[in-house]
């Protein structure tokens, strides 16, 4: 919903392309000083206590925005503000809430959990953005403060839920080399808070699968100029907009509930392959199309592709990790997560300000099958993994 509110207020005040891009890139800039930070405070201390602390902080950024709004300013550098402090938030948070997930339920249930997971996540992205269009109609303070209110409640239930301790550290912890296991004598150096990083880089598989989501979504990140294909395209209101955002939510929800009642169980190489290209022809197809019909099916087949690649990078990088540097590798993670999102909402709002919005969306789905034909001959183990690993 705070996506849609923002994205449409932004760009309604100067009617410029590049502002999209430095909403992400506002965002995504914390992640370079604060994630693998957050991720070592993930592995050392509680992290419910710290997801609850980083949606009280989210809770306090809708409150700015709702208060922005309410004095009627001009300018979009106090956005650009409060998004660095959103990015902050979520610097912390992404780490925690990764590493969370296989302490709450038991590792023969993990492949399900992801799934279901997932699924609850595009619950709320394919309402959020259908009811933030229909919200924004009301104008921007009544999203942010319908957001301020959710964010309250996501952050009392975290601080309610109980995890359970992990005495198996993972079914890849035997299999670990002893240069990517943690050093107990450098947990508070920083020797400890760059073990993730060296675990990623060890592992080729882990490692192709994080990249190969940075570099396809980074240059094919369609969805961050969705306000300027709603208003200048497409020639729809802010509730289109919303549907817009929510089309890929569908499309994932819908292969997510398939994965939770049937798991992949063979060929996840080729299968997280053929997901990123499925993405990249859905951009292609989006950026061509003038109907708004064929543009939201478009985002909707873009959503499914993006699930199953997402699934699959999900399960091999937590499944080749070990519980004690998971915080830490969920950083590195989460720092690929957000170059290829946020930083790619800049890609594409700097690209558009170039050569146009239609052109600046084409190019990205080509340059995302470029990346992933390249990548299937650079990670060949990746392309050729059969089954998950403890499965």
């Amino acid at each position: 919903m705070q996506t849609v509110a923002v994205g449409w207020q932004v760009y309604s005040l100067r009617h410029d392309p590049l502002d999209l891009g430095l909403v992400g890139l506002s965002q995504f800039l914390p992640f370079i000083p604060l994630a693998l930070v957050a991720g070592h405070a993930a592995d050392r201390f509680n992290r419910r206590r710290i997801l609850a602390l980083c949606y009280a902080t989210q809770v306090l950024c809708a409150l700015l925005l709702l208060a922005f709004t309410i004095s009627g300013q001009r300018v979009v550098w106090p956005v650009f503000a409060v998004m660095v402090l959103f990015g902050s938030a979520r610097a912390f948070s992404m780490p925690s809430s990764q590493a969370i997930v296989p302490t709450l339920v038991p590792i023969e249930s993990f492949g399900n959990a992801v799934a279901l997971s997932s699924s609850s996540f595009q619950v709320a992205t394919i309402a959020g953005p259908a009811l933030g269009g229909i919200l924004y109609l009301a104008g921007p303070q009544t999203v942010y403060a319908v957001v301020a209110v959710l964010l309250a409640a996501a952050s009392v239930l975290m601080s309610l839920a109980k995890v359970r301790h992990v005495k198996q550290l993972s079914v890849a912890a035997t299999a670990a080399p002893a240069s990517a296991l943690p050093d107990p004598a450098a947990a508070k150096s920083w020797h400890a808070v760059l073990e993730g990083l060296r675990f990623v880089r060890s592992r080729s598989v882990v490692l192709g699968a994080i990249s190969l989501d940075l570099f396809a979504v980074l240059l094919g990140g369609a969805t961050a100029l969705l306000p300027a294909y709603a208003r200048d395209v497409l020639h729809v209101g802010p509730t289109g907009l919303g549907l817009l955002r929510t089309a890929p939510g569908v499309g994932a929800a819908l292969a997510a509930v398939v994965l939770a009642f049937s798991p992949m169980a063979r060929h996840v190489g080729r299968w997280m392959f053929a997901g990123v290209a499925l993405f990249g022809i859905a951009t292609i197809v989006f950026g061509l199309s003038h109907v708004f019909i064929v543009s939201l099916l478009a985002l909707l087949v873009l959503g499914i592709g993006d699930m199953a690649s997402v699934y699959i990078r999900h399960m091999l990088v937590q499944l080749e990790t070990p519980d004690a540097i998971r915080g830490r590798v969920s950083a590195v993670n989460g720092v690929f997560i957000g170059a290829s999102n946020e930083l790619g909402e800049f890609e594409s709002g700097l690209t558009a300000a170039w050569f146009g919005v239609v052109p600046a969306v084409v190019i990205g789905g080509i340059a995302t099958l470029f990346i992933t034909a390249l990548w299937m001959r650079l990670f060949p183990t990746l392309r050729k993994i059969d089954k998950f690993p403890g499965h």
